[in-house]
């Protein structure tokens, strides 16, 4: 995205720190942006804006936790007074904790839902009170296929991310309603090779992976990106995984709880014992004085993907006039099945006559 005058945008990314966020920071700085990056964890901070600079981009650090609406918007307000008017707004900052729910206190399932959801909830808050004074500039939501699928071991996270993608179509809708200039769109993403594996709370004996396909980071960045571009879609699908899960929901969702019964808990843990030593960010970053940069990648580069089929073809059938996302998630879904889906396929139909 560059404004009407040709200028590089003026972007905010929260939990820009490591993973999603970082990537994206760096992507927009790539075309020149002005990024504020913000996160609890300073070195992570630090390292983000060194990889923003390196990137041709102006970065600002502004270490808040988004759990605290006040800071959020000082921060918003700092962000614009040093960098100029904001053009795009990256919602990025998440925690979870991994562990049934009988072994989540409930201050841990309010921190989650502090930082996840209400997190998503004062930087949107922030934004547009920013971009109301313009009519203009583009809100992006990172989701995940969870905000449509609860999976086990992740019922704090999968609760949050409900609770954004139901805030995000009635704010679209009052959007829309309204006339406004401002868009905002939620990017469903997939299992992500991000430090979070290495850094959340958990509770499981061994240690906690994405369930594959998983995606490199900036293969996330690339379609937010894309969003900001083409911010007029409600939501974008990234990866085969995502479009699985979403559809796979949405057709037979009965069948799903059982297929995830049976594997949910043990695809979610390498074989390895969970690191004695491995740091909790739930309530202190993990990045933060005394911890160390984690960057954008997590432990499972050798089986990340970095490009995706999915996001290729979604991208490309959207961009038609006559192509609305609903055939776009269609030959996502087409894709999705034809890319090593078989052992799912096949466990549906196993299960489907016992549903």
């Amino acid at each position: 995205m560059v404004d009407a005058t040709g200028k590089p945008p003026v972007v905010v990314v929260t939990g820009a720190s490591a993973g999603i966020g970082r990537a994206t920071a760096v992507a927009f700085a790539e075309r020149g942006a002005k990024v504020a990056l913000l996160a609890r964890g300073e070195v992570g901070l630090e390292g983000a804006a060194r990889e923003v600079r390196d990137a041709g981009g102006v970065a600002l650090t502004i270490p808040v936790d988004v759990a605290d609406a006040e800071a959020v918007q000082r921060a918003a307000d700092r962000a614009e007074a040093e960098l100029g008017p904001v053009d795009v707004w990256v919602n990025s900052a998440f925690t979870s904790v991994f562990a049934p729910f009988g072994e989540i206190a409930a201050e841990e399932f309010r921190r989650v839902t502090d930082v996840t959801y209400l997190g998503t909830v004062h930087g949107t808050q922030a934004a547009l009170k920013l971009m109301r004074l313009r009519d203009r500039g583009a809100i992006i939501q990172v989701g995940s296929a969870l905000a449509y699928r609860g999976i086990p071991l992740q019922s704090a996270y999968c609760g949050a991310k409900h609770a954004v993608q139901g805030f995000n179509e009635s704010l679209r809708v009052e959007l829309l309603n309204s006339g406004s200039g401002i868009s905002v769109t939620m990017v469903q993403m997939p299992a992500v090779n991000t430090p979070q594996f290495s850094w959340v709370l958990s509770r499981l004996p061994k240690q906690a992976q994405p369930v594959p396909p998983i995606y490199q980071p900036e293969v996330a960045a690339k379609a937010v990106l894309y969003a900001a571009d083409h911010p007029g879609r409600r939501e974008y699908w990234v990866g085969t995984g995502a479009a699985k899960t979403i559809l796979g929901n949405a057709l037979l969702p009965a069948v799903l709880d059982r297929y995830l019964a049976r594997t949910g808990l043990t695809s979610q843990q390498t074989p390895d014992p969970r690191p004695a030593d491995q740091p909790s960010n739930l309530w202190e970053p993990a990045d933060g004085a005394g911890g160390r940069d984690f960057g954008s990648h997590g432990i499972f580069d050798d089986q990340a993907r970095s490009f995706s089929k999915q996001q290729w073809l979604a991208q490309r059938l959207g961009a038609l006039p006559s192509v609305g996302a609903g055939l776009s998630g269609a030959g996502a879904g087409l894709i999705a099945l034809s890319d090593k889906a078989k052992p799912l396929v096949g466990g549906i139909k196993r299960l489907g006559s016992r549903a």
